[in-house]
């Protein structure tokens, strides 16, 4: 008992106050680690939401967007890639191309995240009416043949498909391209499936479907029609 009250319990309130500025001290300065300031530059696409039914968007200055960001590190260190996003509103927007500000308001970010700056500050966008034009299918054929063979005609089935987008691009389009198909080796006719591709992205193909190309091989003194 003596030496619990000599070590122990002796000037126990001085001791416990001096434990209790520790703790608080302890925490003052996690809080303060945690908590402070990190600036980060983040890159993200900017999403085009809702344009006009009967518009397609035919261009745009610039699709990302750089943005400088502050916030405690704990939330910036575990921010992922879907963190920030950045958007545009095209519900009424008209024919023609116009200049679309981007500002805080087009921004959403974490909770305690600050927004200091947007580059670009604002987005040259245009529409065009949408258009649908059916264009011819063109195989790509790749690969050699054997020594005397040659290929005689190259069919693909369906033969003519469907492409739509911005009036613009698509009038610009006259046929579309299959992936290359490889004829390598081929001693006769064979069939391969295959899929077709525009080269413009902001023209689509309408209800795609894959592609059926026919190569028919011969001997280099044939020819089909």
């Amino acid at each position: 008992m003596s030496f619990l009250r000599r070590f122990v319990l002796h000037n126990i309130g001085l001791k416990l106050f001096s434990l209790l500025m520790a703790v608080l001290l302890w925490v003052g300065v996690s809080q303060y680690y945690q908590g402070r300031g990190e600036e980060v530059l983040w890159e993200t696409h900017i999403d085009l939401h809702s344009p006009p039914q009967n518009l397609e968007v035919s261009s745009v200055s610039s699709p990302k967007a750089k943005l400088w960001l502050s916030g405690p590190s704990r939330i910036v260190d575990h921010m992922g890639p879907n963190s920030v996003r950045v958007g545009l509103d095209l519900a009424n927007a008209q024919p023609g191309e116009r200049a679309y500000p981007l500002s805080s308001r087009n921004v959403d970010v974490p909770a305690g995240v600050r927004i200091r700056h947007i580059d670009p500050e604002q987005v040259q966008i245009r529409l065009d009416f949408r258009k649908s034009r059916v264009v011819e299918v063109r195989p790509r054929v790749v690969g050699r043949l054997a020594s005397g063979l040659v290929i005689t005609s190259v069919l693909a089935d369906p033969s003519r498909i469907t492409v739509a987008g911005p009036a613009r691009q698509v009038d610009l389009v006259d046929s579309v391209l299959t992936d290359p198909v490889d004829a390598t080796g081929l001693l006769s006719e064979h069939t391969f499936t295959t899929n077709v591709s525009v080269s413009d992205p902001m023209v689509q193909v309408v209800n795609p479907q894959p592609v059926r190309v026919t190569v028919f091989v011969g001997k280099s003194s044939q020819r089909r029609d």
